[in-house]
C-alpha cells in the first residue's frame, strides 16, 4: 500500500464540528503538523472531507 503525508495548513477554528473531528481522527491538532498514513479508502475519504484545510503528498 502506498503512503501519504498529510499536513494541516489552515486552522480549524470556526469550522463545522464534523470537520474538527475529522482532523483530530487524522491525528492533526495544529497548523503545520504533518502525519503519515496508508492511502486506504477510509483515510482518503477523510482527507476529501477536509481537503480545503490540508495538503497531501504521496511518499515513494
Amino acid at each position: 500500500m502506498s503512503k501519504i503525508r498529510v499536513t494541516q495548513l489552515k486552522s480549524n477554528i470556526g469550522r463545522l464540528k464534523n470537520q474538527k473531528r475529522t482532523l483530530e481522527a487524522l491525528g492533526l491538532r495544529r497548523i503545520n503538523q504533518t502525519v503519515e498514513h496508508d492511502a486506504s479508502a477510509t483515510i482518503l475519504g477523510m482527507i476529501n472531507k477536509v481537503q480545503h484545510l490540508v495538503s497531501v503528498e504521496e511518499i515513494k
